[in-house]
């Protein structure tokens, strides 16, 4: 593996941003809000609104998350940040819900939520390296637990699918799985 370097997203990375997840804005025009913006909101959203969403919650601070960098290209995304901030990650009906409501509201409780690669830059072992980087972040930043709900395992390692990462890189940053609504989808987390 290259070496990574990783950054947060301040709004002067904006063009890096936008640069990798690309025209299309990565994930059918996600932007990276699909657990920012809770569904019924999103569904009335286009690809250009959800990118504006980004935009403005980018430029309104703190950093939603980290960049990746090979020699001064963006390769790699990972959206971390306070739980409160997620409202589609705390509902009732999703796989990430808190094991406390009270969670959801709690602003040293944060969440990896979301990786994002180009698909040329996918299996070279970056998610390893910016979940590192996002326990770091999280910890510098004062949260005292950090959740994600990864996915067991994915047919090619490549996939897509990984947007939530996989179980195997939680475990291997020290992740324990602390409830499992689905097969292959626990909720992990880790004490800070």
């Amino acid at each position: 593996m290259q070496d990574l370097s990783v950054t947060p997203l301040t709004p002067g990375r904006w063009d890096d941003f936008e640069a990798l997840f690309g025209p299309k804005g990565a994930c059918e025009g996600c932007w990276c809000t699909y657990f920012r913006v809770l569904t019924s909101q999103r569904k009335t959203m286009n690809p250009q609104a959800r990118k504006r969403f980004i935009r403005e919650r980018i430029a309104a601070g703190p950093p939603p998350g980290l960049l990746g960098y090979i020699d001064g290209r963006p390769v790699a995304w990972v959206q971390v940040g306070p739980r409160s901030e997620l409202p589609q990650w705390n509902s009732a009906k999703t796989l990430s819900r808190p094991l406390d409501p009270a969670d959801a509201e709690d602003r040293t409780v944060w969440a990896v939520s979301c990786f994002f690669m180009n698909s040329k830059d996918r299996g070279r072992g970056y998610s390893h390296r910016m979940l590192s980087e996002a326990v770091e972040f999280a910890r510098e930043s004062g949260a005292r637990l950090l959740e994600g709900c990864p996915i067991e395992r994915t047919k090619q390692s490549k996939s897509v699918g990984l947007y939530v990462g996989s179980q195997r890189i939680f475990e291997a940053a020290g992740f324990s799985e602390v409830a499992k609504r689905k097969d292959g989808r626990p909720l992990m987390r880790l004490v800070l």
